[in-house]
């Protein structure tokens, strides 16, 4: 959890968040999966140290992070280059100052970057790819194994 890790508290009683689309996210889970995505994928040569879930605060924080056109995945675009998935999830008992529900950002899985697998562009395509060489991996064994 990175609830208010690396920042500064606004005030004594209000609950940190930022706004993404409708939802007021106010704390970051990285699954372990996408935590070894990120190293594989997402993290360049010199972001030796930068903990995925600091990198992701920064981009929330400067407005860096944007829907992706084909939002039945729950992709997000980061610097027009890196592609996440996201699921959201509501805090219990915690509200901001309006009452309003805040948000906990869970991080499923980094993609990767466009720059590096132009494939990414197309989501729909990404996956239905990804689910046919499985499959097809899945006959192939299931053959050698009659």
């Amino acid at each position: 959890m990175m609830h208010g890790k690396g920042l500064d508290w606004w005030g004594a009683y209000e609950p940190f968040h930022i706004m993404l689309n409708d939802y007021r996210v106010a704390d970051i889970v990285i699954t372990s999966h996408a935590q070894s995505r990120y190293a594989d994928r997402v993290s360049r040569e010199g972001d030796a140290g930068v903990e995925p879930a600091a990198f992701l605060w920064q981009c929330l924080k400067q407005n860096r992070i944007k829907p992706y056109l084909q939002s039945k995945y729950n992709a997000y675009l980061i610097d027009e280059d890196t592609v996440v998935i996201a699921e959201f999830k509501e805090l219990e008992g915690v509200t901001s100052l309006s009452g309003r529900p805040l948000h906990v950002m869970v991080i499923v899985s980094f993609l990767g970057r466009i720059s590096a697998t132009p494939q990414l562009r197309d989501l729909q395509g990404y996956f239905s790819r990804l689910r046919n060489s499985r499959r097809m991996k899945l006959m192939k064994k299931r053959r050698k194994r009659r």
